[in-house]
């Protein structure tokens, strides 16, 4: 091994589970994990060290490569085989990989990389071959699928029960309340279409989760936060000035919130600010 090519063991540990857990979540087999990250690494020492030394980032160059090789075997077989450790796997986990199923495989991979790990987007629009705008509307059309499929999976009545309980924790600026009501490893995506300041990566944990929801939902004059439905189901709607300034869906899976929605992008709410029809005179 040349001295430039000695990474601590550390950054070596976290990089190969970072492409297990990459791998995995596309593919639904920690068998099939292990052997697509096998092949990124023989693939890897297979270059010669000239060529090695010309990849400025080699995280990403493995990356890209994983997914690559997730693609074509997921449009080998169809869809994932799910090995029997899923039944092991906690319940939220067991849900999103059920939703993910429904994917083809560039949607998946876009939600995957772009959604799940926050994978720069020109990075993922090079691995599943789409331009800017194309990826653009895969990753959205991703999303929203997922969100129909986990909608299908818990009761009206539980998630009409779970959402209130977060409006009202947000409402009153209750951090560790919220936090009871969201999994330990919740995730929030927030939609801000480049047209506003939000967050551009997904925030991991039901701690962090929750500081960005009383974050994003501080009390304010003129804003109200009240719960109705979205999409079919209940969720959250916020309104600055009588006229809606974000919406928000939540899964819940457990009785508790393992993913949030927050859409903030003007463009997505121009339906939810419509102006109501008048009504027709003479009657």
């Amino acid at each position: 091994m040349d001295e430039a090519d000695a990474v601590p063991i550390a950054d070596l540990v976290d990089e190969r589970r970072y492409l297990l857990d990459v791998a995995y979540w596309m593919l639904g087999s920690a068998g099939e994990a292990e052997r697509v990250v096998d092949e990124v690494y023989r693939r890897w020492y297979g270059l010669s060290d000239e060529a090695r030394r010309q990849i400025a980032r080699p995280r990403s160059w493995l990356a890209k490569t994983a997914g690559q090789g997730c693609l074509s075997r997921l449009a080998g077989t169809g869809q994932r085989d799910g090995g029997p450790e899923q039944e092991c796997l906690p319940t939220t986990q067991q849900c999103l990989l059920t939703a993910l199923d429904v994917l083809s495989p560039p949607e998946r991979a876009a939600f995957v990389l772009g959604d799940l790990f926050g994978t720069a987007q020109e990075q993922v629009a090079d691995i599943v071959e789409r331009s800017g705008p194309e990826y653009a509307e895969l990753a959205e059309r991703a999303r929203e699928s997922v969100r129909t499929q986990r909608a299908r999976q818990v009761a009206p009545r539980e998630q009409d029960a779970v959402v209130r309980a977060v409006g009202r924790a947000c409402r009153e600026g209750d951090g560790e309340l919220l936090a009871s009501l969201l999994c330990a490893r919740a995730t929030a995506f927030v939609d801000g279409g480049g047209k506003v300041r939000a967050p551009d990566r997904p925030v991991h944990g039901g701690l962090q989760v929750a500081r960005t929801l009383l974050t994003l939902l501080a009390r304010r004059p003129r804003t109200t936060l009240s719960a109705q439905s979205v999409n079919g189901r209940t969720g959250l709607v916020v309104r600055y000035e009588r006229r809606v300034a974000a919406v928000i869906c939540l899964d819940v899976a457990d009785h508790r919130v393992a993913h949030v929605w927050v859409i903030l992008n003007p463009d997505k709410l121009r339906s939810w600010n419509l102006p109501s029809d008048p009504l027709p005179t003479g009657e």
